[in-house]
């Protein structure tokens, strides 16, 4: 049996901003799926807010991401057939009831990523920094007490990615909400209050 993740105690506390820092290959993502319950473990638990996720049905474990957890990928991952704006408003109407008016919500938060002129475009009619930008407008659309990023700035070049990474900053601040971000590029580590630094699936 492969091992990925290996005995890993791990504790993040609400509101702190953690960085995973690690090769590729050395279960970073990984972890990130577990804390989310994308994954379970073969061993062990995953507990969030003190309660375990890890044995909870797919669509406990559904409705809990929908309505704790935001999510940033290095792929942006939105829908080519929504604008900006229907992109950043789809978690709220995900989340019924969540938000009176998903699309005051989502105009401020295109205010807030610097792209208020932009909503009405799609993503194939953006840029990958501006597209990255919709992605964390999204991400923090319902207000999540938890976000993990996954090398949100992956696939950006350097100039753009330090923007992208400012953002992200400055939201989680604004918000309190707990931030994992998993990363091999220790400069971007070095922005988190803690780093976790994994290696063949352990923390070094």
């Amino acid at each position: 049996m492969l091992t990925i993740v290996d005995r890993v105690d791990l504790r993040i506390a609400p509101g702190e901003f953690i960085a995973i820092l690690g090769p590729s290959g050395s279960g970073k993502s990984t972890l990130l799926a577990l804390m989310a319950g994308l994954d379970r473990p073969t061993e062990g638990e995953a507990l969030l807010d003190g309660e375990p996720i890890h044995n909870l049905s797919e669509d406990a474990l559904a409705l809990l991401r929908r309505h704790k957890i935001g999510f940033v990928f290095q792929s942006f991952q939105l829908l080519s057939n929504l604008t900006a704006r229907e992109n950043i408003m789809l978690p709220l109407e995900l989340a019924d009831g969540h938000d009176s008016d998903p699309e005051a919500r989502a105009d401020e938060l295109l205010r807030a990523v610097g792209l208020a002129e932009r909503g009405h475009h799609y993503p194939g009619q953006l840029s990958g920094g501006e597209q990255q930008r919709v992605a964390l407008a999204r991400a923090f659309a319902t207000r999540p007490p938890i976000l993990l990023a996954d090398e949100p700035t992956g696939n950006l070049d350097s100039e753009t990615g330090a923007v992208i990474l400012d953002m992200l900053k400055r939201l989680h601040s604004d918000s309190g909400t707990t931030l994992v971000l998993v990363t091999h590029d220790p400069a971007v580590g070095a922005l988190a209050d803690r780093i976790v630094r994994l290696k063949d699936g352990r923390i070094a």
